[in-house]
């Protein structure tokens, strides 16, 4: 439904995650019986969870250890573990940054040149520990590292920006051409972000194997405040999902929406997935795991851009295990903790057995969900008044 913006504009009205409530249905199922593995190329995982591809968020270590838990680390390849032999010496430097010269320190930090050698170390690194090797590039970065990438074992390529479009016009540099080169990689490639229909369906057509979905909704992001664009999760969700099913009809080719950044909670996550996601991928979440590189803080992948920052040093503390925050057992009660657990839970309370099955329950738009009932927990800041 558009609505008038003014005489000369109209606009679609669109909806966050914080907009919308799953509804149960008539069926309610028992959790052991619900299943929320999912592939990407020929890789299984017993999560539907990828770490984002923050330097506060994933070294090869964290990596290592999210693997066996189940799930996919994604390394920044253009990221401090890259630029520095070193590089818990600068993550202390940054987390002892005071707030006011965060973002100029970053920039400062952040001006060392990537190093070819280590991206090769760093894969290996991860490779070592047994688990699946996926690191992100930019696209105006990965002609020029994904084969060293390759070459030391990455097993899934991710080509990630702020936007990424499959039609990228430039009167300066020569554009990747995504879909020419996707079809040489050797790996999977997941490409993003997106947040319309229109541009997921045409970086589906460039043969990736998933794309990720959310333009501003992270934490840490302020691409809303600086740039001013952006759409709501849901409703960027939704669309990429209605996208999935056009190429589907069109290739008989099912490609992966992972829904990127915006959720905080378990039922964040079951939302996501409800309006349409495969995967999810987030990172102050699970910044705040003990094993997570950022002394508990968390910054994005342009927060320290040297002409225009989009993006903040936010302070998540580190409060528990990743396997605590991925699966239990919690020891809180505001959803943030096992969070994939709740996930299994809403599935079987809502009586759906898979990911593909979820996708297709009832949602409603629900602006008092948040609230509704919780003046308790709101004037003590506990449960949900304290999110």
């Amino acid at each position: 439904m558009e609505v008038e913006i003014g005489r000369g504009k109209k606009g679609r009205r669109a909806y966050g995650l914080d907009d919308i409530a799953i509804v149960p249905s008539r069926r309610t199922r028992d959790v052991e019986d619900v299943d929320i593995t999912w592939t990407i190329g020929d890789h299984k995982l017993e999560l539907p969870c990828l770490a984002s591809a923050m330097d506060g968020v994933v070294d090869p270590k964290f990596a290592g250890a999210m693997g066996k838990i189940g799930g996919m680390a994604v390394l920044n390849l253009e990221g401090i573990q890259t630029r520095f032999e070193n590089a818990g010496e600068q993550l202390e430097k940054i987390a002892a940054l005071p707030a006011a010269q965060a973002t100029a320190g970053l920039q400062e930090i952040y001006k060392a040149e990537v190093k070819p050698e280590l991206i090769a170390q760093r894969i290996r690194e991860i490779k070592e520990q047994g688990v699946i090797a996926a690191a992100s590039l930019t696209p105006q970065k990965v002609t020029e590292y994904y084969e060293i990438a390759l070459n030391a074992g990455l097993d899934v390529l991710i080509v990630q920006g702020t936007v990424v479009s499959a039609e990228h016009v430039s009167s300066v540099v020569e554009p990747l051409n995504l879909k020419k080169f996707i079809a040489e990689v050797p790996v999977p490639v997941i490409v993003g972000g997106c947040a319309s229909y229109t541009t997921a369906l045409h970086l589906m057509r460039t043969g990736a194997v998933a794309v990720l979905v959310g333009v501003g909704p992270g934490a840490a992001c302020t691409t809303r405040g600086v740039l001013g664009i952006g759409v709501p999760q849901a409703t960027a969700i939704a669309d990429a999902g209605a996208a999935r099913i056009q190429h589907l009809l069109e290739t008989g080719q099912m490609v992966n929406v992972i829904a990127d950044g915006g959720m905080r909670t378990g039922g964040d996550i079951a939302k996501a997935v409800a309006c349409g996601a495969d995967a999810v991928m987030i990172g102050s979440p699970l910044s705040r795991a003990t094993e997570a590189p950022g002394r508990g803080y968390h910054w994005g992948m342009a927060t320290f851009h040297p002409q225009l920052p989009r993006g903040t040093r936010v302070k998540t503390n580190q409060v528990a295990s990743l396997k605590e925050i991925l699966v239990g057992p919690a020891r809180e009660n505001d959803g943030t903790l096992n969070l994939f657990g709740a996930l299994k839970t809403s599935m079987a309370t809502c009586g759906y057995e898979n990911i593909q099955a979820f996708q297709k329950a009832e949602v409603m738009v629900a602006p008092s969900l948040q609230t509704e009932g919780k003046k308790l927990q709101q004037e003590q800041d506990v449960g949900m008044g304290s999110c």
